[in-house]
């Protein structure tokens, strides 16, 4: 087994937590007493300049994270592991979700201990068997259910490292038994590989994309999130296939939402906006870039007997919070829900002027007393910074800001503490006055 050994004092943040070790941390890497070069995937030990020993994980002598921890004892990665890790993060999200009936992240990376693993379990039914058994809208989980039967689920994958991505037979091979041998469980109906994340490119590695077992309804899926019906293609849809960790934020922003005109911009295939029309908004308008994130509105607005409360409009976000000012336009309720602004730290400062830039507009279009819902998906854009973005946005739009919850991602996408990039998304509500 080669041994990475880092450099003086870069032991200290391994020992708080962080799985990460960065090639410019490590002072040499040693194999049978001699000098050794990493293989891509390797299987490693990592030790203090001191040869204290720190744990074990996977190389990638291409990536700037040359290692990747996964257990801080000597333990093998085979199948045997990646069952024992799947089912102790399943059993860690039981007591939160009711995953007969809800769709939830089962393994998200790190934070799961399974580095660069991220898997999501959909469960619903197939839309063409839902528009054939089911004619009533808006439609409900037991309705659908007394039609059809048993929910059905779909796993969608992400391999986002080069130590999992070696390693996806056994991956899958062990989702596969934990998940068709737990007592209730059928076997998923598909397992669709979303793999076609830009950070692969970090770790040498290409695009995948595409159905690994099983099949997929061409015309996608109906979900229930909070009870309410998601139409979702897992192959098409952004991500893997429909954004999960902001379903608890849905439900808290819609709980303020009734009679109000809401603005729900960066709205993707409608998860604010649907849940704001449900809770009774006047009237919602969904924003997005996207020509095919908007036609799921359309067809997530119809699932729920929506269609003549929900309003689409295709345009850059920038420039239409600009054209609402411009002709003076009032909303109740602005939810702001951007991609990431800032997906590395070098990039920070211009972030935090964009993020300020939609705030400060959005404020100017709310009617005194008016709420706010802003988010930030990147990482790099703190709770503090975020706030503090927050706080400048209003001053300059002479406004004032009343802190109404302040929440971070949904219990499925897990904070690890000491592990800092876990903790990715801020979501704060304010009354804006």
């Amino acid at each position: 087994m080669k041994r990475v050994i880092l450099s003086p004092r870069e032991d200290l943040r391994i020992k708080e937590g962080h799985p990460w070790v960065f090639d410019n941390e490590v002072a040499s890497i040693i194999e049978h007493d001699k000098p050794a070069v990493l293989n891509p995937g390797e299987i490693v030990d990592v030790e203090s300049s001191r040869k204290e020993y720190l744990g074990r994980g996977f190389a990638n002598p291409h990536s700037k994270i040359l290692v990747r921890l996964y257990s801080p004892s000597k333990e093998g990665m085979d199948k045997g592991f990646f069952k024992r890790r799947i089912r102790e993060a399943l059993d860690r999200r039981l007591p939160l979700y009711d995953l007969q009936r809800e769709s939830a992240r089962i393994v998200f990376g790190e934070a799961d201990f399974l580095p660069g693993l991220i898997i999501d379990r959909f469960v619903g039914w197939p839309v063409s068997d839902i528009e054939q058994a089911v004619r009533e809208r808006p439609l409900g989980f037991e309705q659908v259910k007394e039609k059809l039967g048993r929910a059905q689920s779909w796993f969608s994958i992400q391999f986002l490292a080069f130590g999992v991505e070696c390693r996806k037979q056994e991956i899958i091979d062990a989702l596969m038994e934990v998940c068709g041998g737990r007592e209730g469980e059928d076997l998923p109906r598909g397992i669709i590989e979303r793999s076609d994340a830009k950070v692969r490119e970090l770790e040498g590695l290409i695009p995948e994309s595409g159905i690994i077992s099983g099949s997929f309804p061409p015309e996608g899926i109906v979900i229930f999130e909070n009870g309410y019906p998601f139409l979702v293609h897992l192959e098409e849809g952004q991500k893997t296939g429909h954004y999960l960790d902001q379903k608890e934020n849905r439900l808290r922003a819609a709980s303020l939402a009734g009679n109000l005109r809401v603005l729900d911009v960066c709205s993707n295939t409608g998860g604010f906006s649907i849940h704001a029309g449900r809770a009774g908004a006047a009237s919602v308008i969904a924003v997005d870039v996207s020509h095919s994130a908007l036609d799921m509105v359309k067809k997530n607005a119809a699932l729920n007997d929506l269609s003549n409360i929900i309003q689409t409009r295709e345009a850059d976000l920038f420039e239409i919070l600009k054209v609402f000012e411009k002709k003076k336009q009032e909303f109740d309720m602005i939810i702001l829900d951007p991609p990431a602004f800032a997906k590395s730290r070098s990039v920070l400062a211009g972030a935090l002027r964009g993020y300020k830039e939609i705030n400060l507009r959005a404020m100017r279009l709310l009617s005194r007393n008016g709420i706010l819902v802003t988010c930030s998906c990147s990482h790099a854009v703190d709770e503090s910074k975020f706030k503090t973005m927050a706080a400048q946005a209003a001053l300059d739009a002479g406004r004032r800001l009343i802190q109404m919850d302040f929440r971070y991602q949904a219990e499925d996408h897990p904070i690890l503490i000491g592990y800092p990039e876990s903790l990715y998304l801020k979501c704060g509500i304010y009354r804006v006055v």
